[in-house]
Formats: C-alpha cells, sequence, structure tokens
C-alpha cells in the first residue's frame, strides 16, 4: 500500500516507539494522526517536527485506560482526516507486577490497555477498511509475548494475546486487510536502566547492541508499504535475542 494521501492512525505516537513510526509514516506522506494520553507538549512537539519537513499530522487525546475513548477517537480521526487506511496499535503501559503483590487491578489495567482497546480499535477501524477494500493493521507485541516474565505476568499474557489477535484478525479480514506484528527487543534503553543492566543486556543479544526506534519503524512500513502479501505474521526486530 501507497501511504502518500492516506490516513495512518498511531496510539502512544507521542513518544519513543511510537513517535518513530508516526514521523516516518508522515514522511512517507500519510496523514498522521498522532495519539496521545498527556504527553500533549511531546505530542504538539511531533505534529510540529512533521509539519517542518511539509507533512500532515493532528493531535489527538484519549485515555485508553477507558475502552469508551475508542469510539470517539475513532469518530474525530475520521472526522478531521478522513477514512483510517492504517492502524498501528503502539500505545502500551509497563511495569513491574511482582508476583508477591500483583493483583486483579493490575491485570485490569494492563490488559485494558495492551490487548482490549486494540481488539476495539481493530474491529471499528478493521470493518470499514473490509467495506472499502483495503488497508493495514500492524500490532506492536514484544519478545516477551513468547518469554513471559515473572515480575511482568500481565504484560507478557497481554502481549501474548495481542499476537494471537493479530492472527486472528488476519484471517477475519482478509482478503482486503492485512494485519501483522511487529515484537521489539531490546532497541530501546529501558528508562530505568543501570550501566550494570544495559552491560547484560548487550551480552544477552547476539548482535551485541541495542537497536533503534527507526529500526522498529522500517519494521511497520514494510508490513505497511511493501507486505501487500504478509499477514498474520510477526516480525521480531531483537537483534537475535530470541535465540537465546
Amino acid at each position: 500500500m501507497n501511504v502518500a494521501g492516506r490516513t495512518a492512525l498511531v496510539t502512544g505516537a507521542a513518544r519513543r516507539l511510537g513517535r518513530a513510526i508516526a514521523e516516518d509514516l508522515a514522511s512517507r506522506g500519510a496523514r498522521v494522526a498522532v495519539h496521545y494520553r498527556r504527553s500533549v507538549a511531546d505530542a504538539e512537539d511531533v505534529v510540529a517536527a512533521i509539519g517542518a519537513r511539509g507533512g500532515v499530522a493532528e493531535r489527538f487525546a484519549a485515555d485508553l485506560a477507558d475502552p469508551r475513548t475508542v469510539a470517539p477517537l475513532v469518530a474525530a480521526v475520521e472526522g478531521r482526516l478522513g477514512p483510517i487506511d492504517v492502524l498501528v496499535n503502539n500505545a502500551s503501559v509497563f511495569y513491574s507486577t511482582p508476583f508477591e503483590t500483583v493483583g486483579e487491578a493490575e491485570w485490569d489495567d494492563v490488559l485494558t490497555v495492551n490487548l482490549k482497546v486494540p481488539y476495539l480499535l481493530s474491529l471499528a477501524v478493521g470493518r470499514g477498511m473490509q467495506a472499502r477494500g483495503a488497508g493495514k493493521i500492524v500490532n506492536l507485541t514484544d519478545v516477551a509475548a513468547d518469554r513471559p516474565a515473572p515480575d511482568y505476568l500481565p504484560y507478557g499474557v497481554a502481549k501474548a494475546g495481542l499476537a494471537a489477535l493479530t492472527r486472528g484478525l488476519a484471517r477475519a479480514l482478509a482478503p482486503a486487510v492485512q494485519v501483522n506484528s511487529v515484537a521489539p527487543g531490546p532497541v530501546l534503553e529501558p528508562i530505568d536502566a543501570t550501566p550494570q543492566s544495559i552491560a547484560a543486556i548487550v551480552r544477552r543479544t547476539p548482535l551485541g547492541r541495542f537497536g533503534s526506534a527507526a529500526d522498529v519503524a522500517a519494521a511497520v512500513r514494510f508490513l505497511i508499504e511493501d507486505g501487500d502479501f504478509v499477514t498474520g505474521t510477526t516480525i521480531v526486530v531483537d537483534g537475535g535475542r530470541a535465540l537465546d
């Protein structure tokens, strides 16, 4: 799919991976809906950066911890930028949930943002894509989907569910819409990383370094622009970490 002149919604697009994906799609000519939760200044900066390069972008606020915001978000984007041709489910919550203390509240919080909302967005947007005869959905999963960590159980389960959702949607929306996912590994240093933890991650990564947000954006771009015969699959961007 040539994204020039098409509308792309990127959730969680104000920072980190989402920003890189939004700016990359805008550089290809897409009209980008920059979704954010609270980071209004960051979202404004993304929109300004895209505009400075001649691209088109607008920001859209929605607290995806509340599934009731999905329908208004879709309506706002399509009302201002036109029908959504590309959906990138990137928004995520990630925090430690030690087994000794984790409970129902953490489960509900993590699975709502990381799994339920991508499901609802994909239904709302995917049906429109299917009716129009074309569309692309890319979900951001995680290598943790196959290796859930004990202190991040809800997160690992949510990402595994998102991988399964990708495969199910690929069947449900074929042949008009292609649905795939990208599973990042160590592509950005964790916010709370120490020199020691960074060194340990690098030692366990066959390519011997961290990747970048641009590496993930390139994988997303491939699935959207060049992967017209690819659906229901996951591209792992982890420097070989999954080989361990």
